[in-house]
């Protein structure tokens, strides 16, 4: 049975603007997360591109309840609430499920590695015994490669089992598309999975997939979106293609400084370049380079 409160299609992990004092700059943010879903692409805040963890829990708060207040549809909403303390994922979840958010998207505990499946199975249990929610739609969030810890498939089976109307989907951000493809196997009811970049967009589909979170649908949303929508078209692999060259175009450059300063040269908006360390911007040179390769491909960002 398909349950239609369950997201799919195409998310952003929505970069986040930093003020000249490196504060969160939510005005900006708002306005972004509504030129975003004006692509028929929904948030996907506090995500790894989001810069998530140079943020506090309190910072993000603030920023949820900043965009619930200027009206951005929770309905499009997977904030990332997964942090190191237990207390601090149980606090910002839920919070973010008292807001009506869509679901959230939660990475395991990260920062000890080699932990066990049982480990990880308990902090998850916790946390949805604590919130007590029956709203609570929580979105797996897998990316070993930065994170150092992650979702076997029968961890991933365990956790559907025991929770099957909280644990509704994953983000694979393996880089893997067999990792995908297993989790596709398996043929959970109704578990959504999402690839986390749209160059695994069209495979992911055809195979049943959910849609996609991608860092790059914060500069290219409705060429994703496209894809999304019309999957099964006759163009869908010169459209793949066309995903792919900007994906790695961007790709060449520092991933967040790159994203960051593609949205300041669109949208005419300097600010936009700011990181908070220990990331830093990306130099002019380089940054030039990138908006060279962009406009010599035709790119451009609709309306922002």
């Amino acid at each position: 049975m398909t349950d239609t409160s369950r997201l799919s299609g195409v998310l952003s992990p929505v970069v986040t603007p930093f003020k000249d004092d490196l504060s969160p700059d939510a005005d900006r943010l708002i306005k972004q997360c509504q030129w975003l879903l004006s692509q028929n692409v929904g948030l996907a805040v506090f995500g790894t591109n989001s810069e998530a963890n140079s943020l506090s829990v309190d910072e993000k708060i603030e920023l949820l309840d900043r965009l619930v207040e200027a009206g951005v549809d929770t309905s499009r909403m997977m904030p990332g609430t997964g942090c190191c303390a237990l207390t601090d994922t149980v606090k910002l979840t839920a919070h973010a499920a008292n807001l009506g958010c869509a679901g959230t998207l939660m990475l395991p505990p990260f920062y000890y590695k080699g932990v066990s499946d049982e480990g990880i199975y308990a902090n998850f249990a916790e946390v949805i015994d604590r919130i007590g929610s029956e709203s609570l739609r929580i979105y797996l969030y897998h990316i070993p490669p930065i994170a150092q810890v992650g979702f076997s498939l029968d961890l991933i089976e365990r956790l559907i089992t025991r929770f099957p109307k909280t644990i509704v989907g994953i983000k694979d951000s393996s880089g893997d598309w067999d990792n995908s493809h297993a989790m596709l196997q398996r043929e959970w009811d109704d578990f959504r999975i999402f690839v986390g970049s749209e160059s695994f967009l069209l495979a992911n589909m055809r195979k049943g997939g959910a849609g996609c979170i991608s860092a790059t649908a914060n500069v290219n949303p409705a060429a994703i979106d496209h894809l999304y929508q019309t999957w099964e078209a006759d163009d869908a692999e010169t459209q793949q293609a066309a995903l792919d060259a900007v994906r790695n175009t961007v790709m060449a450059y520092p991933m967040i400084p790159a994203l960051k300063a593609t949205v300041a040269e669109f949208s005419g908006d300097e600010q936009w370049q700011t990181v908070r360390p220990p990331l830093i911007n990306l130099d002019p040179e380089k940054s030039a380079a990138l908006m060279a390769a962009l406009r010599g491909m035709d790119f451009e960002m609709r309306g922002l």
